[in-house]
C-alpha cells in the first residue's frame, strides 16, 4: 500500500473537540489528560489519527482559536507534560496526532499584539494589519468580518484601524512582514519537535491581504443555503477576493511544506472556505510542494442530495490533478449532519448511511467526536449560550453551542463527562440515551456501524486509496465504482426511507456486511437497495 511517508493519503482523521470530550481533573471543561484516558476509545474505532482543538494559551473568547502564546498550553487543559502524555499514549495505540493551527490572527493579549497596539514605531508596529482611517474617520474599505460587522476596529492608541476578519479580539498578523512569518515557523517547529504529526490549519486561505486595500465587490448573485451564505449576516454579499484567498498565500504554503519535509511521515490539512474552493482546494495540493490535503465546506451544507454529492466530488476530481482532498460531513462549527441532514427521518438509519457514504468517496476523512454515535444537534436556550457568534445573531443562527455539548459516555444527569462540575455547555437531554455506555452492548448501534465500516475500509485498499467513477444518481440515490490495483468495487447507496431497485451490468459478489449496517443486495441483473442502505460488491469482469 502507500509508505509511511503518505500514511495521510486515505487516512481516517477523528476531530477531538478537548473542551466537550472528558474531563478528568472535575472542573466542567474537558482537557488533555480526558483525551488519553479515552485513547483506548479512539482506537477501537479504527481511526489512523487525531485532530486536536486548539488547546494553547487563550482568553478564550473564541474558545482557544484566540492565541496568546502558540508555544503554551492553558491550564484549563493542562500542561506540556500532559501533552507528551497525550503523544505518548497515541502513538503506542497506533494513532497519529495532529493539531490546530491558527496562524491567520492571534488574540489581543497576546504580547506581540500588546507591543504592537502600544505605538507605531515600535519592534513590532508592523506585525498586524492596520490602516489609517479615511479623512472622515470612517473604516479603510469595506472588508467585513466573517463574525459580522466592519473587520476594521479602532485602537486609541495609535489611532489607526487593526482588522480582524473574525473577533475584534482576533487581530490579524501580518504576513507581508518576513519577520512574522519566520515568527510563525518557529512556533510550528516547536510542535513538531514535540513529536507531532501533522496540522490542521484553521482559515488556510485567510493569511495574506490585499496591500492596496482594495474594496472587495458586491456577489452578483447571493443564494441562501449555498456554501458559507446566510443572509442575515452581510458577509456573505461580498466576493472576498481582497481580503482572503490572495496569491502569496502560495509561497508562504511552500515555506511551511519545506519545513515539514524536514519531518518525515508528517503531514497538513488546511481548512479552505471561500467563493472559489474547489479551485483553490486544487491550487493548494497541486505539485506535492504545499499543502498534503485541503478540505472545504462544500459538504458541511444543508444540501444532503446525492446529485449534491456528486457534484462536488466530480468537480473536484476534475481539477485536482495530483492534489489530495479531504471530506467532512461535520466539524465543531455546524450544525451535527443526523439533525442537518437527517431531518423528518430516522437519524439513527441517516447517521449510519451518510458515514457510509463518506468512508467510501476517494479522500482523505475527517470525522467529527459524536457523530460515531449520531448525535443530534443539542437545542439550547439563549441563556445557555456561550458562542459569540451564537450570541451576536440569535434567533436566526443559534450559534455553534449546539455541536460543542459534551459527550455523553454514560447514561446519567452528566454524562459520565465529568463527576459533579457543572459542564461548561449543558449535558443535552436528547443525547444521554445515545452514550457510549448504551451503544457498546447494542450490536445495532450508530457506534458498532462505525467501527465495523472502518474496519471494512481498512481491509479493502481500493476504498482507502482508488480512483472513483460515478455511474448513476438521482436525489437520494449513487453508484459509483472504485479502482485501485486491477480490482475493483461497486458502491451503491440508498438515501430514501423507500426500496430502490436498479439494473447493474456487472457480475458482482457482494461484500459481506456486519449486522450494524443496512446492505443491498443482488436479485439476478438488478440489485436491490432497502431504505438507507448500502451494497458493497467486488466486480468479477
Amino acid at each position: 500500500m502507500m509508505n509511511d511517508q503518505e500514511w495521510w493519503r486515505g487516512a481516517v482523521i477523528y476531530q477531538v473537540y478537548p473542551r466537550s470530550f472528558f474531563d478528568s481533573n472535575n472542573d466542567g471543561i474537558g482537557d488533555l489528560p480526558g483525551v488519553t484516558a479515552k485513547m483506548s476509545y479512539i482506537a477501537s474505532l479504527g481511526v489512523d489519527a487525531i485532530w486536536l482543538s486548539p488547546f494553547f494559551t487563550s482568553p478564550m473568547k473564541d474558545f482557544g482559536y484566540d492565541v496568546s502564546d502558540y508555544c503554551g498550553i492553558d491550564p484549563i487543559f493542562g500542561d506540556l507534560a500532559d501533552f507528551d502524555e497525550l503523544v505518548a499514549s497515541a502513538h503506542h495505540h497506533g494513532i497519529k496526532v495532529m493539531i490546530d493551527q491558527v496562524l491567520n490572527h492571534s488574540s489581543d493579549q497576546h504580547p506581540w499584539f500588546v507591543e504592537s497596539r502600544n505605538s507605531r514605531n515600535n519592534d513590532k508596529a508592523d506585525w498586524y494589519v492596520w490602516a489609517d482611517a479615511k479623512p472622515d474617520g470612517t473604516v479603510p474599505n469595506n472588508w467585513l468580518s466573517v463574525f459580522g460587522g466592519p473587520a476594521w476596529h479602532w485602537d486609541s492608541r495609535r489611532r489607526q484601524y487593526y482588522l480582524h476578519n473574525f473577533l475584534d479580539s482576533q487581530p490579524d498578523l501580518n504576513f507581508h512582514n518576513p519577520v512574522v512569518v519566520d515568527t510563525l515557523l518557529d512556533t510550528v517547529e516547536f510542535w513538531l519537535k514535540r513529536g507531532v504529526d501533522g496540522f490542521r490549519l484553521d482559515t488556510a486561505n485567510y493569511y495574506y491581504h490585499d496591500l492596496e486595500f482594495r474594496n472587495n465587490p458586491p456577489k452578483e448573485e447571493v443564494i441562501e443555503g449555498s456554501i458559507g451564505v446566510r443572509l442575515d449576516n452581510p458577509y456573505a454579499y461580498q466576493l472576498h477576493i481582497y481580503d482572503k484567498s490572495r496569491p502569496e498565500n502560495i509561497a508562504f504554503l511552500k515555506r511551511l511544506r519545506h519545513l515539514l519535509d524536514q519531518y518525515p511521515n508528517t503531514t497538513t490539512v488546511g481548512e479552505v472556505g471561500c467563493d472559489f474552493a474547489l479551485e483553490t482546494m486544487a491550487a493548494y495540493t497541486q505539485g506535492k510542494d504545499k499543502l498534503h490535503m485541503c478540505y472545504s465546506f462544500d459538504l458541511l451544507t444543508h444540501d444532503s442530495s446525492m446529485t449534491h454529492i456528486r457534484n462536488t466530488m466530480e468537480t473536484i476530481e476534475a481539477g485536482l490533478g495530483d492534489g489530495w482532498p479531504c471530506w467532512s460531513i461535520g466539524n465543531h462549527d455546524v450544525e451535527r449532519v443526523v439533525s442537518r441532514w437527517g431531518k423528518n427521518h430516522d437519524m439513527v438509519a441517516k447517521g449510519k448511511i451518510y458515514m457510509a457514504m463518506l468512508l467510501t468517496l476517494r479522500g482523505s476523512v475527517c470525522l467529527y467526536q459524536g457523530e460515531e454515535l449520531g448525535l443530534p444537534e443539542a437545542e439550547l436556550t439563549f441563556d445557555q449560550l456561550v458562542d459569540p457568534f451564537g450570541i451576536a445573531f440569535w434567533p436566526e443562527f443559534k450559534g455553534r453551542d449546539g455541536c460543542r455539548t459534551p459527550i455523553p459516555w454514560k447514561n446519567e444527569a452528566l454524562g459520565g463527562f465529568t463527576q459533579s462540575a457543572q459542564p461548561w455547555l449543558p449535558i443535552a437531554d436528547s443525547q444521554r440515551s445515545m452514550a457510549v455506555s448504551e451503544q457498546e452492548g447494542n450490536r445495532h448501534s450508530v457506534l458498532h456501524a462505525y467501527r465495523d465500516f472502518l474496519h471494512i475500509r481498512r481491509s479493502h485498499p481500493e476504498l482507502r486509496y482508488g480512483d472513483i467513477e460515478f455511474l448513476y444518481n438521482d436525489e437520494t440515490t449513487l453508484t459509483f465504482v472504485r479502482r485501485y490495483k486491477g480490482k475493483c468495487i461497486y458502491v451503491a447507496i440508498n438515501t430514501a426511507e423507500q426500496d430502490i431497485i436498479l439494473p447493474v451490468e456487472f457480475t458482482l459478489s457482494p461484500i459481506t456486511l456486519p449486522e450494524a449496517i443496512q446492505s443491498g443486495y443482488v436479485d439476478g441483473g438488478t440489485i436491490i437497495l432497502p431504505p438507507f442502505s448500502i451494497l458493497l460488491a467486488s466486480i468479477l469482469d
